[in-house]
């Protein structure tokens, strides 16, 4: 439950099945050079921010993509949790240019891009005909 001490800390809860990683993509997308961001409104204010982290195996090794989730886990305990809106899923899907970036650089990526305001229209992509 949400109290009056959750601004001082806000605790990230965590996405752990398929089902509630495959619903985040039904959400917006936004992508960057770095990382690709799912955001989904679950329209529960009330609740706590979630968020899941994949790296797929096109991006590397096993030991590649533990170090990549690592440092994306660690970015989002240390900036990211602030900007997340309550009752949202977040899914971060890395890339494997999170290997060579400063972590200052990706801390604040992932900061920007959490805080950015969600688009407003549909993209022509999702409304094509056919999709």
């Amino acid at each position: 439950m949400a109290g009056p001490d959750d601004n001082a800390e806000m605790v990230v809860g965590r996405l752990k099945t398929r089902p509630q990683f495959l619903a985040v993509q039904k959400g917006e997308r936004r992508k960057g050079p770095l990382f690709l961001l799912e955001v989904l409104d679950r329209r529960e204010p009330l609740e706590g921010p979630r968020v899941g982290f994949t790296v797929t195996k096109r991006q590397g090794n096993a030991v590649e993509r533990n170090r990549m989730r690592r440092r994306l886990k660690e970015a989002v305990r240390l900036k990211g949790a602030f900007a997340m809106q309550p009752g949202c899923d977040y899914v971060v899907v890395g890339r494997r240019e999170v290997l060579g970036v400063s972590f200052a650089m990706l801390a604040d990526e992932l900061e920007s891009r959490i805080s950015k305001s969600p688009r407003t229209g549909r993209s022509r992509k999702a409304s094509a005909p056919g999709r």
